[in-house]
């Protein structure tokens, strides 16, 4: 059985250098690849373009290399948390490109699946399709959307085993599936490692295939964006 793991982050991110393009996984705060994010941060990379389904908060997630305006570029789909990210983007520091939400998805899915491009609906007649091919397809226009091409992908699971296999838990299973083997590397931090042979095949969300490292993360925070609760009668 071929083995992925590495022993650390600092393994893990072997080969990160300035002007890559990296994709990190998660939906707001959750399941995001907090370990790797913090050896971003610590190693000093600096304009990078990030693809992401959003920039976190101020003082978390994506938002700490914002502060350090570690980030060139940020290809998202929702960026409403983070006033960091407006204040970089309105004065002209960072480049933005916004990106309808399934859109983004399947662009990282074409890449995983090895798709040059696509058509979708979504965005034709917007300013998302100028300069885009569009076709007309039963009488209902599409635009063609090419596929992402990343050096790294950055992955949060809840479990994996050494050979690279990964089940993700709740909500945490958003972005990183369609993320894994959607870059040159994909690593991946997971919660739990266990034995090549130690997970029911039938729970396996993601082969091995797909991930070149993986590791056990030491910390997750696991913050929540915004709590709300109610008042007790």
């Amino acid at each position: 059985m071929i083995k992925k793991t590495v022993a650390n982050v600092h393994e893990a991110l072997k080969g990160i250098e300035d002007g890559m393009t990296l994709m990190l996984g998660g939906f707001g705060l959750c399941g995001i690849p907090e370990n790797a994010i913090a050896q971003l941060v610590a190693l000093g990379v600096t304009d990078i373009t990030c693809i992401s389904n959003n920039a976190g908060v101020d003082d978390f997630g994506l938002g700490l290399l914002l502060q350090k305006h570690q980030i060139k570029k940020m290809i998202s789909s929702y960026v409403g948390e983070n006033d960091e990210f407006e204040r970089q983007m309105l004065s002209g520091e960072l480049e933005v490109e916004l990106t309808p939400q399934g859109t983004l998805a399947e662009k990282c899915r074409a890449a995983q699946g090895g798709f040059p491009a696509f058509f979708t609906p979504a965005g034709y007649g917007t300013e998302v399709a100028e300069g885009k091919e569009t076709r007309e397809f039963d009488g209902k226009m599409y635009v063609l959307e090419e596929a992402y091409k990343a050096d790294f992908a950055f992955i949060k699971a809840w479990k994996g085993d050494e050979a690279g296999n990964l089940i993700f838990k709740g909500t945490a299973r958003n972005f990183n599936p369609c993320m894994c083997g959607a870059a040159k590397v994909t690593v991946v931090e997971v919660e739990e490692l266990v034995p090549a042979g130690g997970l029911d095949p039938n729970q396996v969300h993601i082969p091995g295939i797909f991930v070149q490292r993986i590791f056990q993360g030491e910390i997750f925070e696991k913050r929540i964006e915004q709590r709300t609760v109610r008042q007790r009668n």
